[in-house]
C-alpha cells in the first residue's frame, strides 16, 4: 500500500459519512418535515389519494377505484405505495405524499453515490442541487404520479450510464428494473423515452451497436416480469382498460385538447427555468457548456472524454422537446429531464472548482439576484394569495431580506468561490421552506387546499350526510369528498340529491341555484371568502 494510502482511505470514509449525513439532512428537512402542514392541493392529490383509500378498503391491488367505479387513468406504482403508507400509518395528508416523499429522497441518495463513482469531485454539488431546487421540493410533497415516474426514470438513465462506462451488466439489469418501475407508475412514456435517448446517444457518439448491446435477452426479461403481470391482471378485470388507458390517456391526451391542458410550444421553457431555481443561472452555464461539447462531438473533437454531458444533455432536451409536441402540457410532465439539467449545473461548477477559477462577477451577480429575489416574494406571496394587497411592513420586510440576502450571497461567494455559492444557497432555500412551513400553512390551507372547505361544511351543517357542489372548481369536488371519504354530487352533471343536502357554490349562484330548484327550501349557511365559496342548506324534495 502506498504511503499515507490508510490514512487517505480513514478521510474518505469519514468525508463519505459526513457528506451522507448532510445530504440526508436536507432531505429530511427539505421532503419529510411538515409533510402534512396544509392539506391536499388542487383535484390531482385528493383524487389519487381517495383511489387508494377505495382499493384499500376493497383490498384489491389490481384495479384503481374512484367512488366504487374503475379509474382507469394513470398505472398502479402510486396507489400500491400510498396503500403501504395507509397500512402502516393510517389515511391522512401526509401519508398520501410519503410515496413521491420516499422516492425523491432515494433518487437524490442514488445520485450522490452514483457520482461519487463517476464524477466524485460533483457529488455533493448534484445531491445538494437535486434536492434543493423548486420542482423537486414541490413534487416530492405532492401526492401524484409524478415523481413516481421521475425518480425511477433517474435511476435508470443513470444505471445504463454506468454500464456504458463500465461494461458491468449489473448497471444494465438496474436500468431495466427501474425503467420497469417507471411503466408501473406512468406507462409506455417511460421506456420510450428511455429508448429515444440511448438511441440519440448512440448515433452521436456514432456507435449503432450501443442499442444492440443495450438490448440484453436477460434485462429485457427483469422489464416484462416486473412491468407486464399488473397490465395483464387490470386488462383482464376490466376490457375497458387498454382503450381508456392507452387510446384516451396516452394517444388523445398526446395528441388532442380533450383534457383541455392546451398551452403554447414553447410553455416548457420556462417551465424548466422556474423548475431548476434556484440554480437556474448554473443550469445555463452548464447547458451551454454541454451544448459546445455535442457540437464538438459532432465535429469528431472529443472534449469530455466519456460523453457524459453530451448524454445529459439529450436526457434533458428530449423529453421537453417530446412533451411540446404535445397537444396537452402539464409542468410535471418534464419532470423526469429536470435531474439532468440540474447534474449539468453540478458538473460546470465542480469543474470550475477543479481548475482554480472562481465565478465570474456576472454569475455571482444573477444568482444572488435570482436567490434574494426568490426569498423576498416569499413575503409578499401569502397577501397575492389571498388576493389581498401586500401590506406596507411585509413589502419593506421582502425589500430588506432581498437587500440583505443579495449582499450576503454576493460577498460570500466572492470571497469563497464556488463552494460557498453552494452551501449558501442551500441555507437559503432551507430558510424559505422554513418560511412556507411556518408561516404559510393557514394561507395555503384556506386559499389552495379543501381541507378548511371540508371542515367548515361539517360545522355549519354537522348532521347532514350528503354534500354537492354547484359552479364550483373541481378542486372542491375531489378536496370535499377526500376529507368526507364520500362521493359529492355535481350539479352540472344533473347529480342533484332528492334527500336535504349542502351545497357549496360559487358566491353569487344563489340566483342560478333557486332556478335550478324551484319549490325546495333553500337556505344560505355561510359563506368560505379565501375561494369564494358560499354554504347553502337544501330541503328534502
Amino acid at each position: 500500500m502506498p504511503p499515507f494510502a490508510d490514512t487517505l482511505l480513514r478521510m474518505n470514509r469519514r468525508i463519505l459519512v459526513l457528506e451522507v449525513v448532510l445530504v440526508a439532512a436536507c432531505c429530511a428537512f427539505l421532503f419529510f418535515y411538515g409533510l402534512g402542514s396544509f392539506g391536499l392541493v388542487g383535484a390531482d392529490e385528493p383524487r389519487y389519494a381517495q383511489i387508494a383509500r377505495e382499493m384499500l378498503e376493497r383490498r384489491d391491488w389490481v384495479t384503481p377505484v374512484l367512488y366504487r367505479e374503475p379509474w382507469l387513468e394513470k398505472p398502479i406504482l402510486y396507489y400500491w405505495r400510498a396503500m403501504i403508507a395507509y397500512s402502516i400509518f393510517g389515511v391522512s395528508d401526509w401519508a398520501a405524499r410519503l410515496p413521491s416523499t420516499t422516492f425523491a429522497a432515494f433518487m437524490v441518495v442514488f445520485t450522490y453515490f452514483w457520482t461519487w463513482k463517476f464524477r466524485r469531485s460533483a457529488r455533493l454539488d448534484a445531491a445538494l442541487m437535486l434536492a434543493a431546487s423548486a420542482i423537486m421540493v414541490g413534487f416530492s410533497r405532492a401526492a401524484s404520479t409524478d415523481m413516481q415516474l421521475a425518480a425511477p426514470f433517474t435511476v435508470a438513465m443513470l444505471c445504463w450510464f454506468g454500464w456504458y462506462r463500465t461494461e458491468h451488466r449489473a448497471w444494465l439489469a438496474f436500468f431495466y428494473l427501474f425503467s420497469a418501475l417507471g411503466m408501473l407508475a406512468k406507462g409506455p412514456v417511460a421506456p420510450f423515452l428511455a429508448g429515444v435517448i440511448v438511441a440519440a446517444f448512440a448515433l452521436v457518439m456514432r456507435d449503432t451497436r450501443l442499442i444492440r448491446r443495450t438490448l440484453w435477452i436477460p434485462g429485457i426479461l427483469i422489464f416484462l416480469a416486473v412491468a407486464i403481470p399488473w397490465y395483464v391482471a387490470v386488462q383482464m378485470a376490466n376490457p375497458q382498460f387498454m382503450r381508456i388507458f392507452i387510446f384516451e390517456h396516452n394517444l388523445a391526451r398526446f395528441g388532442t385538447n380533450m383534457f383541455r391542458h392546451k398551452q403554447p410550444f414553447w410553455y416548457f421553457l420556462p417551465v424548466v427555468l422556474i423548475a431548476v431555481m434556484p440554480w437556474t443561472v448554473l443550469v445555463i452555464a452548464g447547458v451551454v457548456e454541454a451544448v459546445r461539447n455535442l457540437r464538438d462531438r459532432l465535429r469528431r473533437v472529443a472534449t469530455d472524454t466519456d460523453g457524459l454531458t453530451v448524454f445529459l444533455l439529450l436526457w434533458a432536451v428530449i423529453p421537453v422537446v417530446f412533451f411540446s409536441i404535445s397537444q396537452s402540457k402539464l409542468p410535471g410532465y418534464i419532470l423526469p429531464a429536470i435531474p439532468p439539467f440540474l447534474l449539468l449545473g453540478a458538473l460546470y461548477m465542480s469543474r470550475q472548482v477543479e481548475n482554480s477559477e472562481g465565478p465570474p462577477i456576472w454569475l455571482i451577480a444573477a444568482h444572488a439576484s435570482l436567490v434574494a429575489v426568490i426569498l423576498a416574494v416569499l413575503f409578499i406571496a401569502p397577501a397575492q394569495m389571498m388576493r389581498a394587497p401586500a401590506p406596507v411592513q411585509a413589502t419593506m420586510l421582502a425589500a430588506l431580506v432581498g437587500t440583505v440576502t443579495f449582499l450576503t450571497l454576493a460577498i460570500s461567494i466572492l470571497r469563497h468561490g464556488y463552494p460557498m455559492l453552494r452551501t449558501a444557497t442551500v441555507v437559503a432555500v432551507v430558510l424559505g421552506v422554513a418560511f412556507i412551513l411556518r408561516g404559510m400553512p393557514r394561507v395555503i390551507d384556506a386559499t389552495q387546499s379543501e381541507r378548511m372547505v371540508a371542515a367548515a361544511a361539517k360545522a355549519v351543517a354537522p348532521d347532514v350526510r350528503t354534500v354537492a357542489t354547484f359552479k364550483a372548481k373541481r378542486e372542491v369536488e375531489y378536496g370535499v369528498a377526500f376529507y368526507r371519504n364520500q362521493p359529492v354530487p355535481v350539479y352540472e352533471r344533473l347529480e342533484i340529491p332528492e334527500g336535504e343536502h349542502l351545497v357549496i357554490s360559487r358566491i353569487g349562484s344563489e340566483g342560478e341555484l333557486r332556478e335550478i330548484l324551484p319549490g325546495r327550501v333553500i337556505k344560505r349557511v355561510d359563506e368560505f371568502p379565501p375561494q369564494r365559496l358560499e354554504f347553502f342548506l337544501v330541503g328534502p324534495k
